[in-house]
């Protein structure tokens, strides 16, 4: 969930209308993993990013390679659900997660069976199964994962950017 437990009040974010494939390095897509809270800070609070996040987070967005894993989109959903991540009355949750989706040109990557056996391995001391898939997406990909949770960063072999 959010780093720091506060409640996001939503009032806008940028739209953006363009769709960019993913950047391609030896053959493999080149993508920036997001922890869910990171496009809720980019959206709601944007002071709430490090000056590293925001920057690699608009630099991903610039050039298509920003994405999350599916069990983000359940956790905002459970946000919006438990009253921490409040919307204007006149936008149903699906409506404001679609927008934050291509507002930031993210693309949402599957829990595949090596992801799913990924996190349950030993290497993750963190109890939350969310988390634990969510780093697992990046470890498994090899790709960076913006993040402010300290024990996600605290994973030797995770890249984090903070």
């Amino acid at each position: 969930m959010h780093a720091n437990g506060c409640t996001l009040f939503v009032i806008a974010f940028p739209w953006v209308t363009w769709l960019t494939p993913f950047p391609i390095s030896n053959g493999v897509a080149m993508r920036i993993i997001c922890d869910t809270h990171i496009p809720l800070f980019w959206a709601n609070a944007p002071s709430h990013l490090s000056v590293s996040a925001a920057t690699a987070l608009e630099k991903g967005r610039q050039e298509g390679q920003l994405a999350i894993a599916d069990i983000s989109l359940s956790e905002m959903a459970l946000l919006h659900e438990r009253g921490r991540l409040l919307l204007a009355d006149d936008v149903p949750a699906v409506e404001y997660l679609s927008r934050l989706l291509q507002a930031l040109n993210l693309s949402v990557l599957p829990i595949t069976a090596e992801i799913a056996v990924l996190s349950r391995s030993s290497i993750f001391q963190h109890g939350d199964p969310a988390d634990r898939l969510i780093a697992a997406t990046a470890l498994h990909g090899r790709w960076p994962l913006i993040t402010a949770d300290e024990k996600l960063r605290a994973l030797p072999d995770l890249q984090c950017i903070w």
